[in-house]
């Protein structure tokens, strides 16, 4: 490769791939220095200058210019009479501390120039790619893309293409139950990007909370403009999300723009994490209000803010709706503590009156229909005591913490 070919080729490569042809002029610069050392055992200075016009490549040795008395290695230094003396052919002076560069291009230089140039271009091509890769993967980070199943290895991690990379979805970043095919269309979150001497590697996830989120803005535009936030999510992947939802503008109603016309919108998101079931829940600066809300499908009778420095409430709910308010295995308020980041202790109506577990001569709103005696033997509290010491109190997670 004479030097017209080389400048050929980096004219192409500048407009394909992107690479300024300067990087690459230096590191051919860097590496021709390196390989002159290596192969002629020199401990001078070396410099390699490659023109910018030509591709002409020239081997310098640089002497240090040092007082004239003071010379002690010829082969780095030079004195400062000796310097001005050839420099007046050129009209150059110079000072102490100066170089003078003294050409000593080898005869059989044209070869390993050849050889190392062509070393450098294809590296600084690997080099780019991987850059230009890792800064495309990079915009996207916090993301969601689709990708397609490629192969599923035997430890149980799923092999997904996202086009110009691969990434890894491990067991741990799956939905469990979920069942995985070659070929399959699938959804990933891209929680982080790192650059390795082997390229981009991506992290994906399908469990990762903030994937919700990037799901609505997919599906509804308000939320995508802001109109809408997602002010909170608790996850539970695979079986049940919460999240709370608030409008910036009083004529759009949060949670419709989250459902969508016949629930069309908050039904793909369903689908795009293999049926999990989503509960929308209307964001409120009540905190009481907020708690209420997050209980739902239960409907609550009252709730009494405790300890707002510790974030504990008091949960009343109707007598008939206690297992609905828990939920399996305490999902339910679980995850509403968890959005709401406030602990819930929850108990019926019915031994809440027995157990003066609140002062219900606070809420007014429930009028006459509470003044009816409790018996502390009364069989409907011995009915819920069982179901009320499973939860006596959940405490609230940090909602942005990865599930």
């Amino acid at each position: 490769m004479d030097g017209q070919e080389l400048l050929t080729a980096l004219s192409i490569i500048e407009k394909e791939k992107g690479i300024d042809r300067e990087v690459v002029f230096s590191a051919i610069e860097t590496a021709l220095e390196n390989a002159c050392k290596r192969n002629y055992g020199t401990s001078q200075n070396i410099k390699v200058v490659m023109n910018r016009e030509t591709g002409e490549i020239k081997v310098y040795a640089q002497k240090e210019v040092v007082a004239s008395d003071d010379v002690y290695d010829g082969f780095l230094e030079i004195g400062l009479d000796e310097a001005n003396e050839i420099g007046s052919k050129s009209n150059v002076t110079y000072e102490l501390g100066d170089f003078v560069d003294f050409e000593i291009t080898p005869r059989n230089f044209g070869r390993i120039s050849a050889q190392t140039a062509k070393q450098v271009v294809v590296q600084k091509l690997r080099e780019a790619e991987r850059e230009n890769m890792f800064n495309e993967f990079s915009s996207k980070e916090h993301e969601v893309e689709t990708g397609i199943v490629e192969k599923i290895d035997s430890r149980g991690n799923v092999v997904i293409n996202l086009g110009k990379t691969d990434a890894l979805l491990t067991p741990k970043d799956q939905i469990p139950g979920e069942s995985y095919y070659p070929g399959q269309r699938l959804k990933v979150f891209i929680s982080k990007v790192e650059l390795t001497t082997k390229g981009p590697q991506v992290k994906i996830s399908r469990t990762h909370y903030e994937m919700i989120k990037r799901l609505f803005e997919l599906e509804s535009p308000e939320v995508f403009d802001g109109i809408v936030e997602i002010k909170n999510v608790a996850r539970e992947p695979g079986s049940r999300t919460k999240i709370a939802v608030y409008s910036n503008s009083e004529d759009v109603d949060a949670v419709g723009a989250c459902v969508g016309p016949n629930g069309s919108r908050v039904d793909v998101v369903v689908e795009a994490i293999n049926g999990e079931k989503i509960d929308i829940i209307p964001w409120s600066e009540n905190s009481a209000e907020f708690i209420a809300a997050a209980l739902r499908p239960s409907s609550v009778v009252a709730v009494e803010l405790t300890d707002e420095d510790e974030r504990s409430a008091k949960v009343v709910v109707p007598d008939d709706q206690l297992s609905l308010a828990i939920g399996k295995e305490g999902q339910n308020v679980r995850l509403a503590a968890k959005l709401t980041s406030w602990k819930i202790d929850i108990k019926s109506e019915t031994q809440a009156r027995a157990t003066n577990f609140i002062d219900f001569s606070r809420y007014d709103e429930y009028g006459d229909e509470y003044e009816e005696e409790y018996d502390e033997e009364d069989e409907n509290l011995e009915e819920y005591d069982e179901s009320v010491e499973q939860v006596e109190e959940y405490e609230s997670d940090d909602v942005n913490e990865e599930e």
